[in-house]
C-alpha cells in the first residue's frame, strides 16, 4: 500500500483551521460550505472577503473545489487526506460506550465466531455505516494436532487440527488393515515430529520409511498448502446505513458500493495487505491504486496476535465520513478484539490489555 503523505508546511495555520472548519461542515451536513456562513457560525473575527480568498488558495493548492453550481467549497481527496493526517484530534469513545461494547461480548458464549460476528454488528451500528471483520488466522498455517479414527477395516477418518483451532477431517481409504491402537500410535509419532510445522517445514522433514505415515504427512502438508491459499471468512454488517447517505442516492452509485462491498474479489485484496499493517488505516479512495473506489473510504485495523492469529475489523462508507469517531471506533473494536483473542490462547498479559487509549496516528492510503 502506498502512503499519500502530505506536508502541514504546504498551508499557513489559517488556511488549516479554515480547511478544518470546511471539511467538518461538510461532513456534517453534506453543502457545499461558503465563506459567510464560516464567518457567522465560528466568528472567526475576519471579514468573509478573507475567508474566500483563503478558499481560493487552497483550491489553487487541490484541498478544495467547488461544485459549478454553488459558491461554497468542498473538500477534495488531497483536502481528506490532509485533515486526517494533520488536523483530526485524537479521541475515544465515551468509558459508557466502551462499558456497554465489553458487556455484549461478554455476554455471548467463548466462540470466535460470535465474537466476529457481533464485532461488525457492534461497529456499524455505532458507526452508521458498513462495518467488515474477518476471522482471525495465522499467516501460514501450523499443524497442531492429529487424530487417526479407524470407521471401517479400511477406512480411516483423520481430524487435523491447526493453530487457531479450525478443524479439517478427511477419509483415507488405506492398503492394509490397521486396528485403532496402531492407529493411535502412527498419530502420536506424528503429533510428536510435527508440532507447530508450517507446510513449507513440513515438505523438509525426512521422508518417514513406513508408507502410511508417509502418505498421511503428505496430506497434512497438502491441507495446509491449501489452507494458506484461502482467504478469511468475511462477515458484513450496515449496507443500509451506507445506502441511505446522500452520495449513493444514485442507482448506480449505490449499486457500484454495494460490488464491492458484497464481491470478495474487491476487497479481499485490500483485507490481505491490510493484515500485513499495524495500527489503523485510512484509505481514501478515488487516486490510484483505489481509483476504483471513487466515493469510498475505508477505516480499518488489524487485530488479534500476529505470530498466532490476525484478522482485519474496519469500516467502509461515504469518503464524507466522521473520521475522529470512526477511527477511535475502529481502534476500540481492534484493541477488545485482540483481548479476547489472547485470552483464547492463553495469553494473560495480552488479555489484559484493553481499553482505547490513543495509539500511534493512522496511517493514511
Amino acid at each position: 500500500m502506498s502512503r499519500h503523505t502530505i506536508s502541514a508546511a504546504d498551508i499557513s495555520p489559517r488556511q488549516q483551521a479554515i480547511l478544518g472548519l470546511i471539511v467538518r461542515e461538510f461532513i456534517e451536513n453534506a453543502e457545499p460550505v461558503g465563506s459567510v456562513h464560516l464567518v457567522r457560525k465560528y466568528q472567526l473575527g475576519i471579514s468573509s472577503a478573507t475567508v474566500r480568498n483563503e478558499m481560493k488558495k487552497l483550491e489553487e493548492l487541490g484541498y478544495l473545489t467547488h461544485p459549478h453550481t454553488s459558491a461554497g467549497r468542498i473538500p477534495t481527496h488531497r483536502g481528506y487526506r490532509f485533515f486526517v493526517q494533520h488536523l483530526l484530534p485524537e479521541t475515544s469513545l465515551p468509558e459508557s460506550l466502551q462499558h456497554t461494547i465489553r458487556h455484549q461480548f461478554y455476554q455471548v458464549q467463548q466462540e470466535l465466531d460470535q465474537w466476529v460476528r457481533l464485532a461488525a454488528s457492534v461497529m456499524a451500528r455505532t458507526t452508521q455505516n458498513a462495518a467488515i471483520t474477518t476471522v482471525p488466522r495465522p499467516s501460514q498455517a501450523q499443524f497442531k494436532h492429529l487424530e487417526l479414527i479407524s470407521l471401517q477395516p479400511r477406512t480411516v477418518l483423520m481430524v487435523l487440527v491447526l493453530a487457531g483451532g479450525s478443524v479439517r477431517q478427511q477419509l483415507v481409504t488405506l492398503d492394509d488393515v490397521w486396528t485403532q491402537e496402531e492407529l493411535s500410535r502412527l498419530s502420536e509419532s506424528i503429533n510428536r515430529h510435527l508440532g507447530g510445522l508450517t507446510q513449507a517445514q513440513i515438505s523438509q522433514t525426512e521422508a518417514e520409511s513406513d508408507p502410511l505415515e508417509r502418505r498421511i504427512i503428505e496430506l497434512i502438508a497438502d491441507i495446509l498448502y491449501h489452507e494458506d491459499r484461502q482467504h478469511s471468512q468475511i462477515y458484513r454488517d450496515g449496507l443500509t446505513h451506507v445506502l441511505q447517505s446522500p452520495e449513493f442516492a444514485d442507482r448506480g452509485t449505490a449499486r457500484r458500493f454495494i460490488e464491492i462491498f458484497e464481491e470478495p474479489t474487491a476487497i479481499v485484496p485490500i483485507i490481505e495487505e491490510a493484515r500485513q499493517i499495524a495500527g489503523i488505516q485510512v484509505i481514501i479512495g478515488g487516486e490510484q491504486p483505489y481509483d476504483e473506489l471513487p466515493n469510498i473510504s475505508m477505516v480499518l485495523s488489524r487485530y488479534g496476535q500476529p505470530q498466532q492469529a490476525a484478522g482485519i475489523l474496519g469500516i467502509i462508507g461515504p469518503i464524507r465520513m466522521p473520521y475522529g469517531h470512526t477511527i477511535s471506533t475502529v481502534r476500540f473494536m481492534s484493541q477488545l478484539m485482540s483481548t479476547l483473542i489472547a485470552s483464547l490462547y492463553g495469553d494473560e498479559e495480552a488479555a489484559g490489555l484493553s481499553g482505547s487509549a490513543p495509539d500511534t496516528p493512522p496511517t493514511v492510503i
